[in-house]
């Protein structure tokens, strides 16, 4: 039986897709939720998974399992060839795709400023299998150092360098200085894990730079209290697969992590659309492309004037939006009132019992800040399974400052 009702397709199931989805829930239309993978990903406790402290599957959840119960929405997993926009098709791997409203969602990737052949030597955090790949980088690094045969080769082995000063990096930095002091401090028998050199580089003149500046400093004294080395207004010109270069000097490593800048994927170019430097695309007051009033941006790749963050928080806010907007419109409802994005605050843990929370009428830092940037990550984590797990996880490993997702699962080949 042909099914009449209006096509909505999503591309992606991050926080915005499956959001406007989700808004979509009682509207007389049909959802498409399509993705690469078949799973959605917390993304903002992904470097926990990169640092051992949570298995994957703590922070992930099928797709399918999530929209189970939404009669009107099915998902499907491809990847995007091209899109028509006259036809008003999508060409996926193994499906052509008519739609009546297209949501992209497809979320950003690591931006190497022109530099992409620094990603095989320092991958960047933005999905499970970049996570994987770094804890198993940063525990074979330790693995071989407890074989290493000469100092300068152990002293390469145990410096572990992270590009970025946003709060990706410092929550990384932190976090493997926990693992080096901490979790791994009575395992080996040749090397003391908590001399490792922790460095944590940042181009601008103080790292967290999106928060109050009393905040930013208070991060940098609590993450060099742990052993942390700072290094702001410091640019990298150079990164190998044994070290970095800032300039004329070379730090030697080979476990090093992006976490400097990113960029939107291919989608701008699928739909021919006005982008920034970024790829973002520039859309509309309604998150709509000019041009294509059935066509909408969320998330990070959506450029907005003013600009909005990209942070889980505005893509659920836009992907809401823009299902409501869709739901008005099928239903002939009015619906113009232009998107605005209202900023709850910003979080960044630094390690153990130490966190930094910027709200609009509150700053939190310290042990304080902690338990509130825990408890806001657990609160939005999807599924009471995955709560609890990440829950218990913690309080473990407050306790007994162990980490029990120490899993190599991929070899580093040796230079």
């Amino acid at each position: 039986m042909a099914d009449h009702r209006p096509k909505v397709l999503i591309i992606g199931a991050g926080f915005g897709g499956l959001e406007c989805a989700r808004a979509l829930k009682n509207a007389p239309v049909a959802v498409t939720v399509l993705d690469r993978h078949n799973h959605h990903t917390f993304q903002p406790l992904l470097y926990q998974v990169a640092t051992a402290a949570i298995s994957p599957a703590d922070i992930a959840w099928p797709v399918r399992s999530i929209l189970r119960r939404q009669e009107n929405a099915e998902v499907l997993m491809c990847s995007i060839k091209s899109i028509d926009t006259k036809a008003r098709i999508v060409h996926a791997s193994r499906h052509d795709l008519p739609y009546d409203y297209l949501v992209l969602a497809t979320g950003v990737t690591h931006s190497y400023f022109g530099h992409d052949e620094w990603q095989e030597a320092a991958p960047g955090l933005k999905s499970l299998t970049d996570a994987t790949k770094i804890r198993s980088r940063v525990l074979i690094s330790f693995e071989r150092a407890e074989t290493a045969e000469t100092d300068a080769d152990r002293k390469r082995l145990l410096t572990f360098i992270v590009v970025g000063g946003g709060p990706t990096g410092v929550e990384m930095a932190g976090a493997i200085a926990e693992i080096a002091r901490h979790a791994l401090r009575y395992d080996f028998r040749h090397i003391d894990p908590s001399s490792a050199r922790i460095l944590l580089i940042e181009g601008g003149p103080r790292i967290l730079p999106t928060f109050p500046e009393d905040l930013s400093a208070y991060a940098q004294r609590a993450l060099e209290k742990m052993g942390v080395e700072v290094m702001t207004s410091s640019m990298v010109t150079d990164v190998r697969r044994d070290g970095v270069s800032l300039g004329d000097k070379k730090i030697e490593s080979e476990a090093i992590i992006w976490a400097a800048g990113v960029v939107a994927g291919p989608a701008a170019n699928w739909i021919d659309a006005a982008h920034d430097r970024a790829g973002r695309i520039k859309v509309g007051k309604d998150l709509s492309v000019p041009g294509h009033l059935e066509i909408f941006a969320v998330g990070d790749i959506a450029a907005l004037d003013p600009p909005v963050p990209g942070i889980a928080p505005a893509a659920k806010q836009m992907g809401k939006y823009v299902g409501r907007l869709i739901a008005a419109r099928v239903e002939g409802r009015p619906f113009d009132k232009p998107f605005r994005y209202r900023h709850a605050g910003d979080l960044a843990t630094i390690g153990r019992k130490a966190a930094v929370v910027n709200l609009p009428y509150l700053k939190l830092k310290g042990f304080i800040g902690w338990l509130f940037w825990s408890l806001a990550h657990i609160y939005f984590l999807i599924g009471v399974r995955n709560r609890l797990m990440v829950a218990l996880t913690w309080l473990w490993s407050y306790f007994t400052y162990q980490r029990g997702a120490r899993l190599i699962t991929r070899d580093e080949p040796r230079n």
